[in-house]
């Protein structure tokens, strides 16, 4: 083989490698994104509790800090972690905090998830992802799973399982993020 022709050899499996990262990148995009700390929180469509069919998107949240908690009604870590987040939308709601918790239950699972709303005395956001695409548009790993937006949506926290988020470091980081002028 001459020194022409290796160098043509070459040149094509460079092209092929070129193009097969071109092909990955354009149509696997969704799967090559991450979801990580310091990445722009994805957009997600989720249905309200009160007008089942009237949904809420993440742009309806736009300019705030946000706990985003994806979980479920039969999920006990979930269950154990519930009250700390009440107790701190108490105290940090009136700054401005939003927490909103998508339940990835069963389609039908809304008078369960209400009566879960109830039994918890939970007054922030709960809206209801019965196709659980959530799940596949943050790569969560299961329930629960949580993220700290910041006002530009940006994710500030990723935390996977059941936290303690009336803590004094999840205070902490989520006055910092409110004391961060609206935009």
């Amino acid at each position: 083989m001459t020194v022409k022709q290796q160098w043509l050899v070459v040149l094509a499996i460079v092209a092929l490698l070129g193009g097969g990262a071109f092909a990955a990148s354009h149509f696997l995009k969704d799967e090559l994104t991450s979801v990580t700390v310091g990445s722009n929180a994805p957009g997600f469509i989720a249905q309200t509790l009160e007008e089942p069919g009237r949904p809420k998107s993440l742009t309806d949240y736009r300019g705030d800090v946000v706990v985003l908690n994806i979980w479920a009604t039969w999920c006990i870590p979930c269950r154990a972690e519930m009250p700390s987040m009440e107790a701190l939308y108490k105290d940090l709601g009136p700054k401005g905090l939003k927490i909103v918790a998508i339940s990835v239950d069963d389609a039908d699972a809304g008078q369960k998830i209400r009566d879960f709303v109830k039994e918890y005395g939970i007054t922030f956001d709960v809206l209801h992802d019965g196709t659980g695409s959530i799940q596949g548009i943050y790569r969560t790993t299961g329930v629960p799973e949580t993220f700290v937006l910041d006002r530009e949506g940006m994710i500030r926290k990723k935390w996977i399982g059941a936290d303690d988020w009336a803590s004094e470091g999840n205070r902490r980081l989520l006055e910092q993020l409110l004391a961060q002028p609206k935009s």
